[in-house]
């Protein structure tokens, strides 16, 4: 008698936790964040003269710049044989590029999923300046943080940018 009673017991406790693992698990998947920022795409600033401060990052830092600034390349820690991009670029301190924000920077921010990120933001009511556009290297789009930064999203296609990025610096 004791024995069934030991069982049916540890039956009930066994699908109580069974049930409740499932819906653990279920809560957790149902909830599923989107990842959100993988990394740095850029860097962005004004300066008074563009060319002047690249050169001056070449001559003194070692920066092989072009017009658009330099490329850092990068391996994914998650797998090496991947690549990735970080873009240095100095503005000039006219342009409007970094507009609506008053701020001399701007960083662009490297992104998966644009589209559902963006879905995610609207609902935040985060500040969305623009549409998505979609280029071979990847698909852009602007928000606005609480504080006024212009931030730049990419959604990077790191084998379509390294073309780009090999046809300026060779």
């Amino acid at each position: 008698m004791k024995k069934n009673i030991i069982i049916t017991i540890a039956l009930a406790v066994s699908f109580a936790l069974g049930f409740a693992w499932n819906n653990i698990v279920s809560e957790k998947s149902d909830n599923k964040q989107i990842k959100k920022v993988t990394g740095i795409g850029g860097v962005f600033f004004k300066c008074k003269d563009p060319k002047k401060i690249k050169e001056w990052y070449k001559q003194h830092l070692g920066l092989n710049t072009d017009k658009y600034g330099t490329n850092f390349e990068w391996r994914e820690g998650a797998d090496s044989s991947k690549q990735g991009y970080t873009q240095w670029s100095p503005f000039s301190e006219k342009t409007t590029y970094f507009k609506p924000s008053e701020k001399d920077f701007m960083i662009n921010y490297r992104v998966e999923n644009l589209t559902s990120l963006v879905k995610e933001l609207r609902a935040d009511n985060v500040t969305i300046l623009d549409t998505i556009e979609t280029y071979d290297y990847g698909k852009f789009i602007h928000i606005m943080d609480i504080e006024g930064n212009k931030i730049e999203l990419w959604e990077p296609n790191d084998t379509e940018y390294k073309k780009i990025t090999d046809g300026v610096t060779k």
